[in-house]
């Protein structure tokens, strides 16, 4: 087991900053990388941050850090209400799971509401904007310190 925290963005997250910023702020992707990254300095652990609008590759990402990171930051993004298929990947994680939403989806539309996600999650951040991702990384680094 290593030191190294999977961050998993889902679909659309690369368009922070320009894609509704009225919700999700103005930060960008590059914002919350480069956020996650001094978090893990300060925590003495790395991460692998990554993005991808694809439900397939998101799910082979989970399964190939399963025995290999010690724990998994995901934002689903459109998948949180959608994907079973990224539950079944994370329900085979073996690590502590941490899902974080930038936009608080209690306020957002009903169709946003559940999360498939959460049901594989030890605890779920979110509506805090990017803020969400250091918290949870923080937990996880804590976590695996034991």
């Amino acid at each position: 087991m290593t030191d190294t925290i999977l961050i998993i963005n889902g679909p659309n997250l690369d368009m922070l900053g320009t894609r509704q910023p009225e919700v999700y702020g103005h930060d960008t992707l590059a914002d919350v990388e480069a956020l996650c990254q001094r978090t893990a300095e300060d925590e003495g652990i790395s991460i692998d941050f990554r993005q991808s609008d694809s439900e397939a590759e998101i799910m082979k990402w989970i399964k190939q850090g399963r025995g290999t990171t010690a724990g998994l930051l995901i934002n689903p993004a459109g998948f949180t209400s959608t994907s079973i298929a990224i539950l079944d990947s994370l329900l085979i994680y073996d690590r502590p799971i941490i899902e974080v939403h930038i936009s608080p989806l209690f306020k957002r539309d009903d169709f946003r509401h559940p999360s498939h996600v959460s049901r594989a999650a030890a605890a779920k951040v979110e509506g805090f904007g990017i803020r969400g991702y250091e918290f949870a990384l923080r937990k996880l680094a804590e976590w695996a310190r034991g």
